[in-house]
C-alpha cells in the first residue's frame, strides 16, 4: 500500500466514523467567525493593501488593550465577518512563517464578477499570485499570509457542497 493509499484510508475511517450526513447533522454551536486576527509590520502599509488593493473597508483602528503602543484593526469581509490585525511596535516578532498550529491560508468568498476584478487588481498592484481552478487565487500579503479569493459560494469548495 502507498503513502496516498494510507492517506485515504485514513480519511475514509475518520468520514465514516466522524462525518455526519447533513440532514441529521447538529447545528453548529457558533454563529459565524467574528474576526480572525493576524500580525502587521506596518500599520499603513497593511490598510493599503486590505482596503486599497482587495476593497475591504477599515472600520476600526484602537489601541491594543494587551499591548500598549500596540494597534488592533478591523476589516469587513462580509456578511457581518472581519479580518484583524495586531501590530507589536518595538517587539521583534521575525518574519511570517507558516508552522504547525498557525496560519496556512485564509480563503474569503466573494461574487464571481467582483473576483475576476480583484485578480486585476493584484496584477495592477504588482502582486504575485497564481490562478487555480478558475475559482481560487492565492497572493501572500504584505507580511506574507497566503490569502486566497475564492469564488464559490460560502459552503462550497469546488462546486462541492461542505457545509
Amino acid at each position: 500500500m502507498t503513502d496516498t493509499d494510507q492517506h485515504e484510508a485514513a480519511r475514509a475511517r475518520i468520514r465514516e466514523a466522524h462525518l455526519t450526513p447533513a440532514a441529521e447533522r447538529p447545528a453548529s454551536t457558533a454563529r459565524g467567525l467574528h474576526h480572525t486576527a493576524l500580525v502587521s509590520s506596518d500599520v499603513e502599509r497593511t490598510v493599503r493593501f486590505y482596503q486599497d488593493v482587495l476593497g475591504f473597508p477599515l472600520t476600526e483602528l484602537i489601541e491594543n488593550r494587551d499591548y500598549p503602543g500596540s494597534s488592533h484593526f478591523f476589516f469587513d469581509i462580509g456578511n457581518g465577518n472581519l479580518i484583524a490585525f495586531f501590530d507589536f511596535p518595538g517587539l521583534d516578532v521575525g518574519p511570517y512563517a507558516e508552522v504547525l498550529g498557525g496560519l496556512h491560508h485564509m480563503a474569503i468568498s466573494v461574487e464571481p464578477a467582483r473576483w475576476d476584478e480583484l485578480v486585476q487588481r493584484l496584477s495592477d498592484a504588482g502582486v504575485e499570485h497564481e490562478v487555480h481552478s478558475g475559482v481560487s487565487v492565492y497572493f501572500r500579503d504584505p507580511d506574507g499570509a497566503r490569502i486566497e479569493l475564492i469564488s464559490d459560494p460560502l459552503g462550497e469548495m469546488y462546486g462541492e457542497v461542505v457545509l
